[in-house]
């Protein structure tokens, strides 16, 4: 049995090429995991308030990681990567922005309600005439 060295080479050449367009077709673990990361703390600032007290943090979140999704399916895995970290600290601004608006309307409310009540206390503690 005589090994044919040109058919070996072939066959190791096609193999390579083989592996190498496999790897190229993998998704990147690291980049999806970002993503998905990015996504939940995108739904947890919308269900947080953001849309209405952080709309423009909420925004960049949104467009960020649009431009993360697409450059992942372009398989440019360092800017999907970054853009996915980014667009997660984006969101996690539009919540805290929100939480943080929440917190100070529901003390100007507080706020307003003391003031009506001392009024009333003082109405109702003044002698009639």
């Amino acid at each position: 049995m005589r090994i044919d060295s040109r058919r070996l080479t072939k066959c190791v050449a096609a193999f390579a090429v083989t592996v190498v367009a496999l790897a190229a077709c993998a998704s990147n673990p690291v980049a999806d995991e970002k993503i998905a990361v990015a996504k939940a703390s995108l739904q947890r600032a919308e269900a947080s308030g953001a849309p209405e007290f952080a709309p423009v943090e909420l925004a960049t979140a949104r467009d960020k990681l649009a431009g993360a999704e697409k450059a992942n399916a372009d398989r440019k895995l360092q800017p999907a990567t970054m853009l996915a970290e980014q667009a997660n600290v984006d969101a996690e601004l539009a919540e805290a922005t929100a939480q943080k608006q929440r917190s100070h309307k529901a003390a100007m409310e507080f706020d307003t309600s003391m003031q009506a009540l001392r009024q009333e206390s003082m109405r109702s503690s003044q002698p009639t005439q």
